[in-house]
């Protein structure tokens, strides 16, 4: 059996796990499954660790390595497991050697690393969209979030090795790239210059695109890219996490309600053809009804139109676990709610494009997205990579639906 990576949680973890394969293949590592784990919520562990005895039991005697933020956190823990081989901590799992070392764990300290190398690879397996890794941790301590513990200190790949990966991948036909890391829009010199010089430098280049982004940190480079660069998508994901300006306090976020809404607006006015996606945390400690609301109302003065909806879980060594929690069943109906309030916006957002014409890449035979990463199933198949106009004829409540 050939060497699996099965990934779990964000697109960091995803443009990893790329590299992991090219390292893995390279140390001659076979009849092999790697799992990189994500630990943002406890319940991605869970699923994480249900995935690695189904692995155990379906498939005896492959061997079973596990890696990334929940292996990093909890080392131990996973170690312990009957089902795993070997765990790896974040920096070893992108080290060539760590892929022909021996002893069941290398997991070091993720808090002393100090920079974060390019890794080339030639391109991504059956995707007209590849990931470019440009940053890792994170400098903020967020009362809720264990990924600094799991990725340490933000660190940020050099900007030559940059382009020089995102032209290694337009060379191998993919036509789309995503920067991602944990927190991008810390890269240092500044997001802005970053992207500017990746579309200046790579022409061939026909759509570059950002994940998450903490708008608090978008800086004027940005903000002058998204309004003047045509190839820059028109589709930002932000890290909102909540709608009330306490919650947010408590949250130890550096942004209130009121800059989410003027961000939005200012980046509309620059493009109008923006749309948003934003991540939301539905329960958090302390969080009252009235404070719920405001961040129900938050995706209406936003505009957003895709929502990532988290259940609040506490993470064992983060301040808000020490915080007065919420009933379980509260913590769920709200986010039943957010998810009910995010489906109508996407719904409103899909009937306004209707009748409209649309660039897309497709990424399947039938299916591609708009520049605003709205998904379009195809009337016809299309080659995966090309790009082209599509009249949009309608939608289902979750994609639209080509002429």
């Amino acid at each position: 059996m050939s060497l699996e990576v099965v990934t779990f949680g964000c697109r960091l973890n995803a443009a990893e796990s790329e590299v992991i394969r090219w390292q893995a293949d390279a140390a001659g590592l076979s009849n092999a499954v790697v799992v990189n784990t994500c630990a943002v919520t406890a319940e991605a562990v869970r699923q994480a660790r249900q995935a690695i005895r189904k692995l155990r039991r379906e498939r005896p005697g492959t061997g079973i390595v596990v890696t990334g933020c929940a292996a990093q956190v909890d080392a131990r823990s996973f170690a312990e497991m009957p089902e795993v081989d070997r765990v790896l901590g974040n920096e070893e799992k992108l080290s060539a050697s760590a892929w022909t070392g021996r002893g069941k764990v290398a997991v070091g300290d993720i808090m002393a690393a100090t920079h974060t190398e390019a890794h080339r690879i030639g391109g991504i397996e059956v995707r007209a969209r590849a990931f470019l890794h440009v940053q890792t941790g994170c400098d903020h301590r967020c009362t809720f979030c264990i990924i600094p513990f799991g990725r340490g200190n933000s660190r940020s790949v050099p900007i030559d090795d940059v382009v020089v990966q995102a032209r290694q991948f337009v060379e191998n036909g993919h036509r789309e790239i995503v920067l991602t890391g944990v927190d991008i829009t810390s890269y240092t010199g500044g997001l802005g210059l970053l992207v500017k010089r990746i579309l200046r430098e790579v022409p061939e280049l026909p759509r570059l695109r950002l994940s998450s982004i903490d708008s608090v940190e978008a800086d004027a480079d940005l903000l002058d890219a998204l309004g003047n660069e045509p190839r820059l998508m028109p589709h930002l994901h932000l890290s909102l996490q909540a709608g009330d300006d306490l919650i947010l306090k408590r949250m130890k976020r550096r942004h209130l309600r009121a800059d989410a809404i003027a961000f939005c607006d200012q980046v509309r006015r620059l493009r109008p053809d923006a749309v948003f996606g934003g991540d939301i945390i539905a329960g958090f400690p302390t969080e009252t009804e009235a404070m719920f609301t405001r961040s129900l109302d938050l995706v209406d003065e936003c505009g957003l139109t895709l929502l990532h909806v988290f259940p609040f879980s506490p993470r064992p060594g983060t301040p808000a676990a020490r915080m007065p929690q919420l009933r379980r069943e509260l913590i769920k109906d709200r986010a039943r709610r957010l998810r009910e309030k995010g489906a109508a916006a996407l719904r409103c957002h899909l009937e306004a494009e209707v009748g409209a014409c649309r660039r897309v890449l497709a990424e399947q035979p039938a299916l591609g997205r708009t520049e605003q990463f709205t998904p379009v199933r195809l009337a016809r198949p299309a080659a995966p990579g090309t790009i082209f106009d599509v009249d949009i004829a309608g939608h289902d409540g979750r994609q639209l639906l080509a002429a």
